[in-house]
């Protein structure tokens, strides 16, 4: 083989980042089930169970000596695209691609413990991002991304100071490691010595990339009257170096080769600030609100590098993923009907860091969503509880006109029809 010109890396690295998941982009606020059924309203204020070291490591001073809580949520999405008139060549294949939505699960697990009257120590486990989009084969637009498969795990120890009876502050900081994987269908074009035909192929591509980073999170939490608490909380920025590699396993032994390196990005995940309100507005009736907002600007474009083989150096692809910073507003209200048992209901409106159709990735067809929540909380002894909680997300149709014809991976213009489920359930308990 004399030249290869092979169509190389893909063509959005962006995807392997971008999961719909509960929360608009690829966040995942489902670090708890006792929250789930109020669409997370007063997340930073509630400190009910051991989770708030999550969500206002400060709440662990509401708490008793030795607290624990576990749970898993379950998240599926669905996101069906209709064709509006896409324009992606032959290798592309066709087909809308089934439900690009997959069934996702989110374990999480904290440990609250006082070492005195006024000082805890807790550590919490979760997943603050990912899920995973998956297209059926063959569909048009394999070319821009067929699967994606994101995990990340955050162990997060945390500290909490109670100031006096009406102030309480806490901190943590959080080791997170992020795993990724990332497939798309290429078309590969190889000229094999003076005179032969170019040959064309279907090749899949995969990157898979890692990194571990640490992050911090700090919070307050304000005791207004015997009512009513505020909670404000803080959780950083996280970068992340990863390196990884590049595959082909196409027809073609010499192209796959000539496509593969090792590569490396760099990718720093969003912050978010939260300010919650809880408030006993009568014997049997609590209600509670919640503003966040997330720094989705962090991630404007992302360069992909490769690190070896004869293109050792060079900026394979920029993406410019052009992501907004987001808001997010969540009513609820909970309904004691007897002493063991209560009632959650919760709605909240979550902006999509995607700004328009042209930025909108195949991989990622978010949009605005509309929480619609409910929960039951039941004691069956007194030092614990087990809540259940559940919400169905109402998505805005998402238009996609994503033009990348000018790398060879076309043009996907159409709409998608998204909507998401969830299921929680979660025990907590004192010892």
């Amino acid at each position: 083989m004399k030249n290869i010109h092979p169509i190389l890396l893909p063509a959005l690295f962006a995807s392997i980042f971008s999961s719909t998941a509960g929360a608009a982009g690829f966040q995942l606020l489902e670090q708890n089930a006792s929250g789930m059924g109020n669409a997370y309203a007063g997340s930073a204020a509630v400190a009910d169970n051991a989770s708030t070291i999550f969500y206002n490591p400060a709440g662990m001073t509401q708490l008793k000596a030795r607290e624990y809580s576990v749970g898993v949520a379950a998240i599926e999405p669905s996101f069906k695209f209709h064709d509006g008139g896409s324009s992606v060549g032959a290798l592309a294949g066709t087909g809308n691609g089934g439900d690009g939505g997959r069934l996702g699960f989110v374990p999480n697990g904290y440990l609250s413990w006082a070492y005195d009257k006024d000082l805890y120590l807790g550590i919490g486990f979760g997943a603050p991002f990912g899920l995973m989009t998956k297209y059926d084969k063959p569909w048009l637009g394999a070319a821009q991304a067929t699967s994606f498969d994101v995990k990340t795990y955050n162990i997060n120890p945390s500290i909490a100071y109670r100031v006096n009876d009406t102030v309480s502050v806490g901190g943590g900081v959080s080791w997170q490691r992020l795993e990724a994987e990332y497939k798309r269908q290429a078309g590969v074009v190889a000229l094999f010595g003076p005179g032969t035909a170019p040959l064309a192929a279907a090749t899949p591509l995969k990157l898979t990339l890692d990194d571990e980073a640490w992050g911090w999170n700090v919070g307050a939490l304000f005791k207004l009257s015997p009512a009513s608490k505020l909670g404000i909380s803080y959780r950083s920025r996280i970068k992340y170096d990863l390196s990884g590699k590049i595959e082909a396993s196409g027809p073609v032994g010499a192209v796959n080769a000539a496509i593969a390196s090792d590569a490396k990005a760099s990718l720093e995940l969003p912050d978010t600030v939260i300010a919650s309100l809880t408030h006993q507005c009568a014997d049997q009736w609590e209600g509670l609100a919640d503003l966040s907002w997330t720094g989705w600007s962090s991630i404007p474009k992302i360069d992909i590098r490769r690190t070896s083989g004869a293109g050792s150096g060079t900026v394979a692809q920029t993406l410019d993923t052009d992501f907004r910073d987001t808001w997010r507003l969540a009513l609820g209200a909970n309904y004691k009907m007897r002493e063991d048992l209560k009632l959650k209901f919760g709605v909240a409106y979550d902006e999509t860091p995607v700004k328009n159709a042209s930025t909108r990735l195949v991989s990622l067809p978010d949009n605005n969503r509309i929480w619609l929540s409910f929960g039951t909380q039941w004691k069956p002894v007194k030092d614990s509880a087990l809540d259940v909680g559940a919400a169905y997300l109402i998505m805005q149709d998402a238009s996609i006109n994503n033009n990348q014809a000018a790398a060879g991976r076309g043009q996907v213009t159409g709409t998608y029809k998204d909507s998401s489920w969830l299921l929680g359930v979660q025990y907590s308990a004192s010892f």
